[in-house]
């Protein structure tokens, strides 16, 4: 990389590119000398370099706007070319809704504001679009308030830009950031203030869920800059190079920067509905997404020496290094341990991550991107990181009880991975108390999952090692065991054994599919019926696959016709899955990739699976282990990704059709324009070029016709796969909220009138619920001298859950309830005017239908 291009990346870093020189200003004045030797040579390259390093460093847009100013000074053209750029990129991030790209070029042209380099009205003139934008959308009369999440992303790209520039507007329009602030009260005055109750990390208690229940993320922000307004628009966290430069800034020219238009937005449904508004208001907020929901971890008192606004700005930077560094998770630590702030962050820190890691309904990157980050950072700080990581764990786990189902499954998933990368290290003695609590309390649960996937990461004996001093988390720790095969064990069945045998030697023979098929329909299933073939068949393939995860595969590859054979049905398919379950009962994860293979290979259906998932077997389990939930994601998930793939695969389809179609045209001109043509052949004028080209024409033309015909059918064959896909997924949904529904009701308790689930925590735990080894409630706390109202959620050396086991079964399915609605929302609207007719209708408990409008975030008054 040549010089220029290390001064400018590196740029405000403490690198040797810069040698001992750790002010910004002599930074800057280092690069602009760089650059403007090379300015003249390397015009279209330099400014193609600071662009991309402006939009995807933004925490140094400052020293990038300053830098940008200088040259101003010196090359008005390449400064004009620059800002032509940025508003045609400006404007195609507008009409393609793409957040990031206007967030950061707004405040971009806040910063070249500051250095002289942009008009300050140019610049007024764009808020002004945003606000008259904004207005117009939640107007009943004039615009869509559904789309209510691009009105507010609007104001909150305004709002976001005043520290930034806050300061320069005061100072030279006063007037105009006046009406600017008396604008967007304004707006906060008439639009709706949504709760968003599906998408809280923590089912909401008390109301007091600091920073989530009170006020949602616009109203926050407000308030913020309220704050700063009042402080005078001072922001410590927002470096203010400029202000080194701005006896030689004041002499540059300043630029205009054209106008801006924001993209129409769709109109109302023609038929105004709760299920119409729903839909709209849905794809309102997937194009139009909140880039935050805070997650409050730590006491204030470890962040309470920032400012409000400097929280909002570390929280930006933070998340776009997040953002821009997500394939380079080396460089993410590196740069989001040296911003450019002059106080400590790491709580700060912490919490971001986390709030990204748990967001819902889904987090912007893969889970395993945010794991890795808190593994770099935690060796980039080993004398801070480590510590604060553990604080946010306790913290979480003190609180895990009200922590939303999706987020405590995210959280058992990286809790596990990050400690197998550090020898499985952590002090399970001070969790040793939740062996005194019920077996269905969320910590034991939540210690029990966390040790289940570290064996999977790990081994038993390994992961038993690093609870020693934890006296009896052993008994946490799933079954050694292996394979659970029945046949041959002692008392089974010797028929059973000798078929076992015979299939085995058939297998070891290399015998034919169709050999084993006929075997068993000619000696097997007349002889010994359904249940006996069915055990004899999986437990032994699955004994030979028993090996290993490739050895499985393989089993399934070569015999899975065999399966299929025998289990040709759903209710087959189903004592299929049983005996799978059974024969993997001491591994969660053979069982898992099992069911999800046969899946795969289409030998069991989803529909199948949902109905084992639901028998009272697994039921049982749903408060107590996550394996029945599982199964449960691995089904939904491989539905809709199959819908998800045939869909990009036919929009691939339909570009090449119309690449083909266009060259098909194309040939058949040219092969119309040379038959066209007059040549002469011995002297007499013929129709026709030379023969030979005019043969190769027509083969040409034939060929792209025929390539059109064949992408086409393939176009026509993909279209017709969706369709199936989406029947099967609606029939997936209809069969998954049923079961949902007929459990709930048959559990909820009996004359409850619990409306919530707070209200369903909080009732009297069920006496007979309880296990007889298990002491009560009273004679524990009697017993500790602590009052009878022990912290619900098993604190901290308590030795009471006050909640019951059937109160906690249906806090835990109805949460999965809300987690399933939400992840797959966008799959469940198109059929939710069936779902309403035949599953969310008036028999159905109120807590279930509760719990699905959550979700889907539909109004619960429609309930």
């Amino acid at each position: 990389m040549s010089s220029w291009r290390n001064l400018l990346l590196r740029i405000g870093d403490k690198t040797p590119e810069y040698g001992a020189a750790t002010d910004f200003k002599d930074h800057i004045e280092t690069c602009f000398g760089a650059i403007r030797r090379e300015l003249d040579h390397s015009q279209t390259e330099i400014l193609e370099f600071l662009l991309a390093c402006a939009e995807q460093l933004p925490h140094k847009i400052p020293l990038y706007g300053t830098l940008i100013g200088l040259i101003n000074l010196e090359n008005e053209d390449f400064v004009k070319k620059l800002l032509d750029k940025i508003h045609t990129k400006f404007q195609d991030a507008l009409n393609s809704g793409d957040c990031n790209g206007v967030r950061i070029l707004m405040r971009l042209m806040t910063v070249l504001m500051c250095s002289k380099v942009l008009q300050l009205s140019s610049l007024v003139g764009i808020f002004d679009t945003f606000l008259s934008s904004a207005a117009t959308i939640v107007d009943e009369e004039k615009g869509n308030p559904l789309w209510q999440p691009c009105a507010d992303f609007y104001i909150t790209c305004i709002l976001s830009c005043l520290p930034w520039g806050g300061a320069e507007l005061v100072e030279q329009v006063p007037e105009e950031i006046d009406r600017l602030m008396v604008s967007v009260e304004a707006y906060l005055s008439i639009r709706r203030r949504d709760s968003d109750t599906g998408l809280f990390f923590f089912e909401k208690d008390d109301g007091n869920e600091r920073g989530s229940g009170d006020k949602d993320f616009v109203e926050d922000l407000w308030e913020r800059i309220q704050a700063l307004s009042s402080n005078g628009w001072k922001v410590e966290s927002v470096p203010r190079p400029h202000l080194s430069f701005e006896a030689q800034l004041v002499a540059g020219k300043s630029h205009e920067f054209g106008t801006v238009s924001c993209p129409n937005i769709p109109s109302p449904p023609s038929v105004p509905s709760g299920i119409s508004n729903g839909k709209q208001k849905h794809e309102a907020e997937l194009k139009y997404p909140q880039r935050i929901h805070r997650l409050n971890i730590f006491p204030p008192s470890k962040t309470e020496d920032l400012q409000p606004i400097d929280r909002y700005v570390m929280e930006e930077y933070l998340l776009d290094v997040l953002l821009f560094f997500n394939g380079c998770r080396k460089e993410c630590a590196s740069f989001m341990v040296g911003l450019p702030v002059p106080f400590r962050y790491e709580y700060l820190m912490a919490e971001t991550i986390f709030s990204q890691l748990l967001m819902l309904p889904q987090p912007p990157f893969k889970p395993i991107y945010y794991t890795l980050v808190i593994i770099d950072l935690c060796k980039a700080l080993p004398g801070a990181f480590p510590a604060v990581v553990a604080g946010a764990v306790r913290a979480l786990f003190e609180k895990i009880a009200d922590l939303d189902m999706e987020c405590r499954t995210r959280l058992i998933l990286w809790f596990s991975h990050h400690l197998s990368n550090f020898q499985f290290i952590w002090p399970w003695e001070e969790w040793a108390y939740v062996l005194d609590l019920p077996k269905w309390a969320p910590q034991r649960v939540f210690v029990q999952e966390v040790l289940e996937r570290e064996v999977r990461l790990s081994y038993w004996d390994k992961v038993k090692q690093s609870v020693e001093n934890a006296a009896g988390l052993e008994e946490l720790l799933p079954p050694k065991g292996g394979p659970n095969l029945t046949l041959g064990a002692d008392g089974a069945d010797n028929n059973e054994h000798a078929l076992s045998g015979e299939l085995n030697n058939l297998v070891k023979g290399k015998a034919p599919v169709r050999e084993i098929i006929s075997w068993i329909d000619e000696t097997v299933l007349p002889n010994n019926g359904l249940e006996v073939t069915l055990r004899v068949v999986v437990q032994t393939l699955l004994n030979i696959g028993s090996k290993s995860f490739t050895h499985l595969i393989t089993v399934l590859e070569r015999y899975g016709q065999v399966f299929a054979k025998v289990c040709p049905d759903q209710d087959k398919q189903v004592m299929l899955i049983a005996e799978v379950g059974l024969f993997w009962k001491s591994n969660t994860q053979m069982t898992a990739i099992a069911i999800d293979r046969m899946m795969g290979y289409r030998l069991v259906s989803n529909l199948a699976i949902v109905r084992w998932v639901f028998s009272l077997e697994n039921i049982e389990q749903f408060h107590t282990s996550d394996r029945p939930w599982e199964v449960l994601r691995n089904a939904v998930s491989k539905t809709y990704n199959r819908i998800s793939d045939l869909r990009k695969e036919i929009l691939s389809l339909k570009r090449n059709v119309l690449s083909a179609e266009e060259a098909a045209k194309q040939a058949k001109e040219e092969l119309d324009a040379a038959e066209s043509k007059l040549t002469l052949v011995d002297g007499e004028p013929v129709l026709g070029e030379n023969p030979a080209r005019l043969n190769r024409l027509k083969s040409q033309a034939a060929k792209a016709k025929e390539e059109v015909v064949s992408l086409q059918e393939s176009f026509e064959a993909k279209e017709a796969l969706l369709v199936r896909a989406i029947e099967e997924n609606e029939a997936l949904f209809l069969m998954l909220y049923k079961s949902f529904s007929n459990v709930l009701a048959e559990r909820l308790p009996e004359g409850s009138n619990a409306r919530t689930l707070h209200e369903l925590k909080s009732t009297e735990v069920d006496v007979m619920a309880v296990d007889p080894q298990e002491p009560s409630t009273m004679e524990v706390d009697n017993e500790n001298q602590k009052p009878p109202n022990s912290q619900s959620n098993g604190g901290k050396k308590s030795n009471a859950y006050n909640v019951g086991e059937k109160e906690q079964w249906c806090i835990t399915t109805l949460g999965y309830v809300k987690a399933f609605s939400r992840q797959y929302a966008a799959e469940i609207w198109p059929h939710i005017e069936k779902l309403d007719a035949e599953v969310l209708t008036e028999e159905a408990p109120p807590l279930f239908r509760s719990a699905v409008y959550s979700g889907l975030r539909r109004p619960i008054n429609e309930a």
